[in-house]
């Protein structure tokens, strides 16, 4: 019974997260969704952009802190380790879900082009960014990094093979193609708002931070493999942040 509402978990923990980030492409681009980027209460601009720093920083914090290996070993020790990271998707789905709901539009504009051609491109680029994360989770591992290998295998009651240094694709150009295909989907605009254009900022400015403390975490558990790997590709655009 216990691996069974484990699984149950597991499974409601991935569904639950994938539906907020189909929800998060239709933030960013103010589609298909009731409340989205600059669609929803507004605010005065102070209030508006310290409840939107607050948001992203909340999710910031949640998103990094649970993935480091202290967290997670203390965690273990009263959470069972078959749903750590189904733990870890659902409250990262709950962040989300919150800065959507408490997000306060700022909806002025700060750049918004009118050559066609140019909306065009930048929605092709935008659409290309969301595609490179999805295709980049399945490159790692899509059904274990969202926690679905973990949960099956305990419901088998096999243990996970410990992870191997790859580079499969996108890895072979960037060391975090997810975090590239983020940056231009939420940068590719051709209508940037006062309030995409702090979401924007302050996601980027976590991915560089959150980058700085995964990349030890790799180092840490991957050795001279990751190492090497870091001086000859580039972190977030190929040939640029290589570590020598």
């Amino acid at each position: 019974m216990g691996r069974l509402l484990r699984f149950s978990f597991g499974l409601f923990a991935y569904v639950f997260f994938f539906a907020t980030f189909l929800y998060m492409i239709g933030f960013v681009n103010n589609v298909l969704v009731p409340r989205s980027m600059d669609v929803g209460p507004e605010t005065s601009s102070l209030p508006a952009i310290a409840i939107n720093i607050a948001l992203i920083l909340l999710f910031g914090v949640q998103h990094s802190v649970m993935a480091r290996p202290g967290f997670k070993a203390g965690l273990t020790r009263t959470w069972p380790a078959a749903i750590e990271r189904s733990l870890y998707v659902a409250l990262s789905a709950v962040a989300l879900c919150v800065l959507y709901w408490f997000w306060r539009p700022l909806p002025a504009l700060v750049w918004s082009i009118d050559n066609a051609t140019l909306r065009t491109l930048l929605h092709v680029l935008g659409g290309l960014g969301w595609a490179i994360v999805l295709v980049s989770t399945f490159l790692l591992n899509h059904f274990e990094l969202f926690g679905l290998r973990q949960i099956w295998s305990d419901m088998r009651g096999i243990s996970i093979p410990e992870a191997k240094f790859r580079q499969p694709f996108f890895y072979k150009l960037v060391r975090h193609p997810i975090y590239t295909g983020f940056l231009l989907a939420f940068w590719a605009t051709p209508d940037m708002s006062q309030g995409h254009l702090l979401f924007a900022a302050g996601m980027t400015a976590y991915i560089l931070v959150g980058i700085r403390y995964e990349e030890r975490d790799l180092v840490e558990n991957l050795g001279a493999d990751y190492s090497e790997y870091r001086t000859r590709v580039g972190m977030l655009v190929p040939g640029i942040g290589k570590q020598s």
